[in-house]
């Protein structure tokens, strides 16, 4: 049960940091909007989401100002809009996102996401709907966030669904090339995408989630910073588990804020508390900054050597602290490094210093992948593809969810900086080095199947501590060391 004492001490603690909590998601279950006649189902969906949503920004202001924590960004989420389009064309995907854009606007959230489509395993009709529509549907929207999974431990990668995604990031781009291909900015690619995350562009609501759900992202990286900075300004000799530790010890603390920020929002809107998650979300802010904690860690350059290890360290630590102070931890969580969103990791791109290949390395241990990286725009559909592949891979073999939102900007080349405004912040289009050169490789299509370690279950013959040859020695009533000759003898 959460103290409110506690919070409140808390509270007193980190308020000269500005704590926040960066995201209310209010995610909901839309499958019975399902309608043969196209102008029926946009009704059905105007009137449930303002039935239950309505009140959302007014709740999260009012709960905010009682505890003294603004809640920075209000957001919808929704099932996936492949279920409904499923016997429709293109044109009711548009009118659907349209008016899932209106209704976001009436509503006064930032952000609606949910026009998804889950192709991991194969591209069903509906899936398929979406997909075609994406490039128009987030050219004429200005709320409406679409994300697609290609990839999945259990799958594999869809290679046909990874290329088609890498022509449709770039036509994105060419439609909404007045605003600096912006489009591709409400658009994440995913591998093992989560059924609860409250973070946009990705945000959805998943099938096994309730009919209504509230889902909380917690306050960004300057609150980590901060308790950082004051260790170290004590003087005494600190390693890097102290280090660690001071990080844990604050993520419990804005865990707890969030989760009871969280309850309540949801209990004035009658709805279920879903998760919090423990995700560290920059903004382009000063202080409010990944990259600046990779600093304060001792990395005097982002991208030098130990940089990967210092995102770890940092991810590692969100997490322990967070699941401690939570049994409703779920989402993506741990630290974000959206590029044209932290100050520092942009600086740090201009300045040579952190290129593509070590942004994708630190992907490997970060929460989420290559995000809000801005690429040259004559960068061919097809090596946008073999970036997603990569980034993909890393998801699959790791069993981690891992993304991509790339941003051709049309008209740039690499060291060119773009301002995508507000959160979106800015950064320089970054080199794509060997362009054009993986076509052969994507031009194969088909799918990458699962790695063997997908076979492992909650009582499979991967898991740790299972020997498969007893097992099998077991069955025949024989003794290991038989079956193991046995074996050898076959090989």
């Amino acid at each position: 049960m959460l103290r409110t004492d506690e919070i409140l001490s808390t509270i007193r603690m980190l308020h000269a940091e500005h704590l926040d909590v960066r995201a209310v998601t209010l995610a909901l279950n839309v499958e019975d909007c399902a309608a043969p006649n196209v102008d029926h189902m946009c009704r059905k969906l105007r009137d449930k989401i303002t039935s239950r949503a309505s009140r959302l920004v007014e709740i999260c202001d009012r709960v905010g100002a009682k505890y003294g924590i603004p809640v920075v960004n209000k957001r919808l989420a929704i099932s996936p809009v492949s279920t409904l389009l499923a016997g429709h064309g293109k044109g009711a995907a548009l009118q659907v996102a349209k008016t899932l854009d209106a209704t976001a606007t009436a509503c006064g959230v930032d952000f609606l996401g949910g026009f998804t489509a889950l192709v991991h395993k194969g591209i069903s009709p509906g899936d398929q709907v979406v997909m075609e529509s994406l490039p128009e549907v987030l050219a004429s929207t200005q709320r409406v966030c679409a994300s697609v999974n290609v990839a999945s431990r259990k799958a594999g990668i869809n290679m046909d669904a990874v290329r088609e995604m890498g022509f449709i990031i770039h036509r994105t781009a060419q439609l909404t090339a007045d605003r600096k291909g912006f489009g591709c900015a409400k658009l994440v690619v995913f591998a093992n995408i989560p059924e609860d995350n409250p973070f946009m562009a990705g945000a959805y609501m998943g099938a096994g989630e309730p009919e209504a759900t509230v889902n909380i992202g917690v306050s960004g990286p300057g609150v980590v910073g901060s308790a950082l900075k004051r260790r170290l300004e004590r003087g005494d000799k600190v390693t890097l588990g102290d280090l660690a530790e001071e990080i844990k010890i604050t993520s419990f603390r804005v865990t707890r804020v969030g989760e009871l920020i969280g309850r309540e929002v949801a209990a004035e809107l009658g709805v279920a508390f879903g998760i919090v998650d423990l995700s560290l979300a920059p903004t382009p802010t000063v202080g409010d900054s990944i990259g600046e904690i990779i600093k304060t860690l001792g990395i005097e350059k982002i991208g030098a050597p130990g940089s990967t290890a210092a995102v770890a360290m940092l991810n590692d630590a969100v997490k322990k602290g967070g699941l401690f102070a939570s049994s409703s931890v779920g989402g993506l969580s741990g630290a974000f490094i959206p590029v044209s969103e932290d100050a520092a990791l942009a600086q740090a791109v201009g300045a040579g210093h952190l290129v593509l290949e070590k942004l994708e390395a630190m992907t490997s241990v970060c929460s989420v992948g290559l995000d809000m990286i801005a690429i040259p725009g004559d960068t061919p559909p097809e090596t946008i593809a073999a970036l997603i592949a990569d980034e993909m891979a890393i998801g699959v073999i790791n069993d981690k969810t891992t993304a991509c939102r790339l941003i051709p900007v049309p008209g740039a080349v690499a060291g060119d900086w773009v301002d995508f405004g507000g959160l979106f912040g800015a950064a320089p289009v970054i080199e794509v080095r060997n362009s054009g050169a993986s076509a052969a490789f994507i031009r194969f299509g088909g799918r990458i199947p699962a790695p063997l370690q997908s076979l492992g279950n909650c009582d499979g013959p991967f898991q740790s501590g299972f020997d498969p040859i007893c097992a099998v020695a077991n069955s025949l009533g024989k003794p290991r060391c038989v079956v193991f000759r046995s074996l050898l003898s076959c090989i």
